[in-house]
């Protein structure tokens, strides 16, 4: 599966325009700069009452909520599609945003307001998003409604689109973040690095911060190599390398405790493995608080690389790299 770690700042038209065409489950929005930013009175009626559909919505905790009147009307937003089944790319998705919200701080909550809306009204209720979030530690709003308010929603905020048979997927792993009253919108990779997503929050909603930023030109290359990438881009929200559980379990020392055979499939398959009721993945999922491990659709020399990576980390490893440089 592949991630790019770029959006495009946007109007809504140019977002809207751009709402069918094809995207894999869990890739970034390719849309490009394709309007003038309206002015905020010109935005206030485009991208207003008029064009959000104010469906009713329920939270986690029952409570019954408009879309457009209680949740984004004079509001700077994020707001994804999830649904609690998923077996891709979705546990990842709820892990990178529970970082990024924790990263924001003060200003989460009270800056920028972050939604999950389920995708499955019929399976996921309140109660069953409110056990979601306490997974992963999440702090915002889950929602869910009718299924034909949710499908219209995603149709109008440009996040769903018709159900990929091929894939069982219908929508892609993208962060929609919204300034309102500006009438501004813009997609990004729900998935990317967290602290990526809050410099990329802190542009968009023209947060100013104390601490000037450093030019690109004192910036080092960075040289890593790819199962070290893979891990920091696709696994870090949800493990650690010897700073203890976070989602998931510690990984430091996994091919020491595990066989590399086992290993390499649980990172391949382990919707498969947990279906066949291998009993270390019905083991993990029950300790961990039932939270599915993704199938990330790595190729298997992705796989290979990330399994070798995760080897350098096991005890008397000669060739120990430390996460986020060599040593």
């Amino acid at each position: 599966m592949n991630w790019k770690n770029c959006a495009a700042s946007i109007a809504l038209a140019a977002l809207l325009a751009s709402a069918g065409a094809a995207r894999g489950h869990g890739g970034a929005s390719h849309a490009q700069d394709a309007a003038q930013t309206p002015s905020p009175t010109g935005a206030a009626n485009r991208w207003g009452a008029n064009y959000f559909p104010n469906v009713p919505l329920t939270t986690q905790d029952g409570k019954t909520v408009r879309f457009y009147d209680d949740l984004i009307k004079g509001k700077s937003v994020a707001i994804n599609f999830m649904y609690t089944e998923c077996t891709e790319v979705c546990p990842l998705e709820t892990a990178s945003l529970v970082r990024a919200y924790k990263l924001l701080g003060e200003r989460a909550g009270r800056d920028v307001v972050f939604y999950s809306i389920s995708m499955d009204p019929k399976r996921d209720s309140p109660a069953v998003l409110k056990a979601y979030a306490a997974k992963f530690g999440a702090d915002w709003l889950f929602l869910t409604g009718k299924p034909d308010d949710i499908r219209l929603l995603g149709k109008k905020l440009g996040m769903l689109r018709e159900r990929d048979e091929a894939t069982n997927s219908h929508h892609a792993a993208q962060l929609l973040l919204g300034d309102e009253p500006k009438g501004q919108w813009q997609r990004n990779s729900a998935v990317d690095n967290p602290g990526f997503l809050t410099a990329r929050m802190a542009t968009f909603f023209g947060w100013r911060e104390t601490t000037p930023e450093k030019s690109y030109t004192d910036a080092r290359p960075v040289v890593a190599p790819n199962g070290q990438r893979l891990f920091q881009s696709k696994c870090s929200s949800c493990h650690t390398l010897g700073q203890g559980d976070r989602v998931g379990p510690d990984l430091a020392g996994i091919t020491a405790r595990r066989t590399r055979a086992w290993v390499t499939r649980y990172i391949a398959e382990p919707d498969a493995l947990l279906a066949q009721g291998d009993p270390i993945a019905t083991e993990l999922f029950k300790r961990y608080r039932e939270v599915r491990m993704p199938n990330l659709r790595l190729g298997s020399s992705d796989v290979a690389d990330l399994v070798s990576f995760l080897g350098t980390h096991d005890p008397g490893s000669t060739a120990r790299v430390k996460h986020g440089s060599a040593e």
